[in-house]
């Protein structure tokens, strides 16, 4: 009798509960959708500063405007955490051209750029025949025609995959470890099919890493129009190709995370963040990767105390440097937060671009994760229900890696996502302004519900 009446009991405060969530939640929406700022400073970051790369002037000038924007949002407090980055600069504009085709001088240039963190050619061409190879098998198997050769990798992405996601993550081994693997065998430098299906020509660059048991070959990536010419020319004629790259590393340098707190009113000392990275790649404005993850989470901020919200738990809204080419600002978050015995019972991050969420990834345990899915039905209506296990954003995993914080990251529809990523068509106006703020929204909801029943 005892069980049934405690059965009846909870379920009715269960259904209040959520009705009261439901409610503020909705609260979040509206105010969003009618005075939300996040489209306005993604216009301000995009356009007034540009390309923000680890290390540049123009990325120590967005520290100082979200820096600025943090304050004027009403945070509790905005300080600057002090990190060494690695200091890259691509230079000139690369140069990549045919010149000889069956022994016949030609001069058709490609659309290409510098792969980051690569070295370049110190502004000197390169020229040398091409050996073109779809995959690292194939090199393996013509290791002995390498030597004093250009190799390139016409790995495209999979077209049968329903996420585009998994297709970048299985060709991104060419740009991260191509270079290296055909330094091995005596390659002169590198050529990359761009990790896109985009139906243009522009090139993408992103991230590469050197073995330092090789030689520190350039490493470019060609558009794929360039990329399917040359995979049609070089694989039945031979052809010989110049590289003039500028790219070189300059001393680390000094640059900032950002970081704004609402102070906690019942648990200050624990912690809950939310942020996005500040950095870009130089080659474009970097809108969604991660300007679009920048301004939800000021979002998050700015909605919270327009709804005069008081968190119980400490909140943390971070403007992450250096994910791009070095990982540098999370890791020193992380670091600093486990030298000050800090507790962080929940991390988020927002990195996959501003297009219509769908979900949330999550990486923590599976009762975590069921507690987390009891609160599908209050996003539904925002479109966000899809919760899953699958890890959180690159800037969130250092806090799971060394306290085991449960992390999780904003999943957005992702069909449109690798079209401009890391391209120069990655800019304001290819951002969606209802899509934005409806990130922001559900970002939002669930750090409400985490700060307010916890994990």
């Amino acid at each position: 009798m005892k069980k049934l009446f405690l059965f009846f009991t909870i379920i009715p405060f269960i259904a209040i509960a959520q009705n009261q969530d439901s409610v503020f939640i909705k609260k979040i929406s509206d105010d969003i959708f009618t005075n939300g700022k996040a489209y306005d400073l993604l216009r301000e970051l995009t356009k007034n500063i540009g390309g923000r790369l680890a290390g540049s002037p123009q990325f120590a000038k967005a520290v100082n405007w979200g820096k600025q924007r943090l304050e004027n949002l009403g945070a509790d407090n905005v300080y600057l955490q002090e990190c060494m980055v690695p200091h890259w600069v691509r230079g000139a504009k690369e140069k990549v051209v045919i010149t000889e085709q069956n022994g016949k001088k030609i001069n058709i240039s490609l659309e290409a750029l510098a792969l980051g963190n690569s070295w370049g050619s110190n502004g000197k061409p390169i020229v040398a025949d091409v050996i073109a190879v779809k995959d690292f098998s194939e090199l393996e198997k013509r290791k002995d025609e390498v030597k004093g050769k250009i190799v390139f990798y016409n790995y495209p992405f999979n077209p049968t995959y329903i996420f585009p996601g998994q297709a970048y993550g299985e060709s991104g081994a060419y740009r991260r470890n191509g270079a290296s693997r055909a330094a091995k065998y005596g390659a002169v430098a590198v050529l990359v099919r761009s990790l896109t299906e985009a139906t243009d020509n522009n090139p993408h660059t992103g991230t590469m890493t050197y073995n330092d048991s090789f030689p520190k070959i350039p490493a470019l990536a060609l558009g794929l129009y360039d990329a399917d010419k040359l995979w049609r020319i070089a694989t039945n004629q031979k052809v010989k190709i110049s590289i003039t790259s500028f790219a070189k590393f300059l001393p680390d340098t000094i640059a900032h995370n950002v970081i704004a707190e609402l102070k906690g009113t019942e648990f200050s000392n624990q912690y809950i963040t939310v942020g996005g990275h500040l950095d870009s790649w130089d080659v474009n404005e970097g809108a969604h990767d991660d300007g679009t993850g920048i301004v939800q989470t000021m979002e998050i901020l700015r909605v919270l105390k327009s709804l005069n919200y008081k968190p119980k738990h400490t909140l943390r809204f971070v403007l992450f440097a250096n994910e791009e080419n070095g990982m540098r600002g999370a890791n020193k978050y992380a670091e600093e937060a486990e030298a000050h015995n800090e507790q962080h019972i929940f991390a988020l991050e927002s990195d996959n671009g501003g297009f219509t969420p769908r979900g949330f990834s999550l990486g923590m345990n599976s009762e975590k994760i069921a507690k987390i899915k009891t609160w599908a039905n209050l996003l539904k209506p925002y479109g966000c229900d899809n919760l899953e296990l699958g890890g959180g954003g690159a800037d969130v995993t250092p806090l799971q890696r060394n306290m085991q914080t449960p992390v999780a990251e904003l999943r957005p529809d992702n069909q449109r996502y690798f079209d401009i990523h890391h391209a120069k068509s990655d800019v304001f106006e290819n951002v969606n302004k209802r899509e934005l703020l409806l990130g922001a929204v559900n970002m939002a909801a669930l750090i409400y519900l985490i700060d307010k029943y916890g994990l």
